[in-house]
């Protein structure tokens, strides 16, 4: 890569400095940079001059502003998740070379808000605005291992819980044991739970505030979605929806 040392440098700097809230003077940031003491002052004046760096007058240390929070913030409220999901769901679907969907939760049901269709004879009948049900999907479980118990339970109960598929969960009990267990794996899993011959693997995509945002998924025919093919689809899964969660503000 064909670094800009300067730039390089002053970035550095900041971040240093951000691990201090008090501040540090010229000497200690030089030690921590391992640069000139020279170097370092110049530095300091220039991201003094573009707002990213204070000096504090009575103890003449160096301090971080606000400015990066509030060019990073502008980023995030410009961000909406269809738009930030588009490119990791079609490097997805290449990828597994099956359709991926982007859902989110609205009420009791999910609503999908995208779809990425593969090149594939056998298609998925599903559509953009089509809604199905939380309890029996991929991405609904996802969606619904991440929320509070007492608003699984009222979804629950709102919901017309029906025995679409000899698979599908009807006991409320068993539900909370999956959901348990797709906070552990970090996926879902619809097997053939809402369509006989339809395997799904969902996982979460959080928001800033660490709230759960909506869900990708990958679904395919059970012959070609096979049980040996399950964990590495849903490897590639959380990474994309781990990847789309990033892009509107969420880090552990």
């Amino acid at each position: 890569m064909d670094i800009v040392q300067s730039v390089d440098r002053a970035l550095s700097i900041i971040e240093v400095l951000s691990e201090y809230y008090d501040g540090l003077g010229v000497t200690e940031i030089s030690e921590k940079v391992n640069l000139h003491k020279s170097t370092v002052y110049r530095l300091l004046t220039t991201l003094i001059y573009k707002g990213y760096v204070v000096q504090d007058v009575e103890t003449s240390k160096y301090k971080i502003t606000f400015k990066l929070f509030e060019l990073g913030s502008r980023k995030i409220e410009n961000m909406d998740l269809l738009t930030a999901s588009k490119p990791y769901t079609r490097i997805l679907m290449e990828k597994i070379n099956e359709v991926v969907h982007l859902v989110v939760r609205d009420d009791n049901e999910i609503i999908y808000i995208d779809k990425v269709e593969a090149d594939n004879t056998i298609r998925m009948a599903s559509k953009i605005g089509k809604r199905s049900p939380l309890y029996c999907t991929a991405t609904g479980k996802a969606i619904l291992a991440y929320l509070p118990e007492s608003k699984v339970a009222e979804i629950w109960d709102k919901s017309k819980i029906e025995k679409r598929t000899d698979n599908t969960i009807t006991n409320f009990d068993v539900l909370k044991a999956e959901l348990a267990e797709i906070r552990k794996k970090g996926y879902a899993i619809d097997n053939e739970e809402n369509e006989i011959g339809v395997i799904c693997v969902g996982a979460p995509i959080f928001n800033r505030l660490g709230e759960i945002e909506g869900a990708i998924s990958v679904s395919g025919p059970t012959f070609r979605i096979t049980k040996d093919k399950i964990e590495a689809v849903a490897k590639e899964v959380k990474y994309y929806a781990e990847l789309i969660s990033r892009e509107i503000g969420y880090y552990k």
